[in-house]
């Protein structure tokens, strides 16, 4: 990205989100309750499901909460139904936005998503209008005071990786779906500090804004990230810092 990293883009929204611990503790159950609905209780035989128990353990969300939705997942407990739905749109500026939604009523969720994009300059699209722009992919971020590029890339030279690269003095780890968790349990094992790891959706081009379209565009995507039926928003803006730090100085 031209002018603001990815990092930069996951430390705003971790900020946001780290001020809101009760919101994230609402979806990562609503998460490990459908990863424990579709593939079992068992881990080892479940990886979305030990995706979802990493997240919300990094969260430090208690092991009670996350028994409590594994079973309701499974039937032990009884729990509500959630349907997933995948949004598409696009924001100000043209930027393409992808929203993960898990909810109990469909027509609810898909009002309040309407209005989020309405209200802020943005349309909600058809399936498929933007989703092609994305590539899923693993990504974890380590503190770059503990490795670097080339000691990682030795590291993880048999595993499934796609990138390996340094990004604002951290070292940005990209691997497949598929080979994230094995990835993951190397970098825990050295005990590094992973600032980021997450299974996401990373945009092949980017979207420059200016300072008017950006305030727009994270006014939007902020009011989509505080629905408790959103897991997660994903969206191929560029924001310079300085753009960036204007915005936060005139809040």
């Amino acid at each position: 990205m031209s002018g603001h990293s990815k990092w930069a883009t996951i430390r705003r929204k971790k900020g946001a989100l780290d001020a809101k611990r009760g919101a994230i503790f609402t979806k990562l159950i609503r998460e490990i309750t459908v990863a424990a609905k579709m593939g079992g209780d068992d881990i080892n035989a479940n990886p979305r499901l030990r995706t979802a128990i990493l997240k919300a353990k990094s969260n430090n969300m208690p092991n009670d909460n996350i028994d409590r939705a594994i079973k309701k997942g499974t039937g032990s407990l009884e729990g509500v139904t959630y349907e997933e739905i995948r949004y598409e749109g696009y924001g100000p500026g043209g930027v393409a936005v992808l929203i993960d939604s898990l909810t109990e009523n469909r027509n609810r969720t898909t009002a309040e998503i309407r209005s989020a994009f309405s209200k802020n300059g943005g349309s909600l699209g058809e399936t498929g209008c933007v989703g092609y722009l994305f590539l899923r992919k693993g990504m974890i971020i380590i503190d770059g005071s503990q490795t670097n590029e080339d000691q990682t890339m030795e590291l993880l030279v048999d595993y499934d990786i796609d990138d390996i690269k340094t990004e604002d003095g951290n070292v940005v780890v990209t691997t497949t779906p598929e080979g994230y968790n094995a990835v993951y349990d190397v970098l825990s094992e050295k005990k590094y500090n992973l600032l980021y790891n997450e299974i996401t959706f990373i945009p092949q081009t980017t979207v420059t804004l200016d300072e008017k379209k950006a305030s727009q565009c994270l006014r939007m995507i902020e009011t989509l990230e505080d629905n408790d039926d959103v897991q997660n928003v994903y969206s191929n803006y560029d924001i310079s810092d300085d753009i960036m730090m204007k915005i936060s100085e005139g809040k």
